[in-house]
């Protein structure tokens, strides 16, 4: 009698430890992620995931691998090197006008936060108009940067290539750049341009995007920001994965908006959060407003990037494009009613 207890005890052991032991057996898909400057702010929620764990809870082995741009980083995807790209929506409008296909699945800034700013003691230069001849530093060529500077231009009635673009990162470099005079001006993001104003107080800003009514001035109306695309054969072919990643972004998204600046810098690598924390909290205080509650994209949003490029690129204005091929809401709204 004693035996067959031992052997029951044993057995019941075995059945309750089973689960657990197929479960650490069977590994998380792995999902590479290229995001276009980890240490800009505007792309924050990608990393602040990683650091609270959401991936992981998820369900997935999220690598996030750095580029300099958002231009590098979509070519990472597009290359097949990376999986889905934490970059701005704006480029799935522009590929689509060269038949390049891709699909932004989860939102994370409901404001670009994009700041032309004139770079300091560059006093000839008041108004957009005198940029014209003039180098104008952005993150990359070909990036959302590239993009709005060329907008502006446009909407000021110069032609969209009449300013140098020089590529200066967005971060320590792009400060560097405008102190040393290398630059006449820029568009810069969060941290680096509270970093640079509260340095030089005088800066002399042209156009942001940082607020609701400052984004409404620069582009008539909404214009989403930051968000996770991919290739429409990638979301097909891994649609648990996708959900995943929405999941642990709209967590995130969450956690942010339920935690006070100083708390979310405190999770923050430090190598990001860099030796300014003073000039890094204030950008974070900026930048709060700018992150999405719902993950959710505006078709209104996606109207508006449709109509800035047909007003800067006559490529993407004769391009007939289907907006609404260019994202989905269906993985937030699921991510939402669980």
């Amino acid at each position: 009698m004693r035996g067959l207890k031992r052997l029951a005890l044993a057995a019941a052991l075995l059945a309750a430890s089973l689960p657990a032991t197929i479960a650490g057996a069977i590994a998380a898909p792995k999902v590479a992620i290229s995001v276009g400057g980890a240490s800009c702010l505007c792309y924050m929620p990608t990393v602040l995931a990683k650091q609270l764990g959401e991936y992981e809870k998820a369900g997935v082995d999220v690598d996030l691998v750095d580029f300099k741009g958002g231009s590098q980083a979509l070519t990472a995807v597009l290359g097949g090197s990376a999986d889905v790209v934490s970059g701005y929506y704006d480029h799935t409008v522009e590929l689509a006008a060269k038949h390049q296909e891709l699909v932004s699945f989860v939102v994370y800034d409901r404001y670009p936060g994009l700041v032309l700013a004139v770079a300091p003691g560059k006093s000839d230069i008041k108004s957009i108009k005198d940029l014209a001849g003039k180098k104008v530093g952005v993150t990359a060529p070909g990036s959302s940067t590239d993009f709005f500077l060329k907008y502006e231009l446009k909407k000021a009635g110069l032609d969209p290539k009449s300013a140098a673009v020089i590529g200066v990162g967005v971060g320590a470099t792009a400060i560097a750049a405008m102190e040393q005079g290398q630059i006449d001006a820029a568009v810069m993001l969060d941290p680096a341009i509270t970093v640079l104003q509260s340095k030089h107080p005088d800066v002399v800003i042209l156009s942001d995007t940082r607020t609701q009514k400052d984004t409404e001035a620069a582009f008539g109306g909404h214009y989403p920001g930051g968000a996770l695309y991919t290739r429409p054969d990638w979301l097909k072919s891994h649609p648990a994965e996708a959900q995943a990643l929405t999941n642990a972004v709209i967590a995130t998204l969450k956690w942010i908006h339920t935690h006070t600046p100083e708390e979310i810098m405190e999770k923050m690598p430090a190598n990001l959060v860099g030796p300014d924390k003073a000039g890094y909290l204030a950008a974070l205080k900026n930048t709060i407003p700018m992150y999405s509650e719902d993950g959710l994209l505006d078709p209104k949003g996606a109207d508006a990037v449709l109509d800035v490029f047909s007003v800067g690129s006559p490529e993407v204005a004769n391009a007939g494009i289907d907006v609404t091929k260019t994202y989905t809401n269906d993985f937030v709204n699921k991510a939402k009613a669980n």
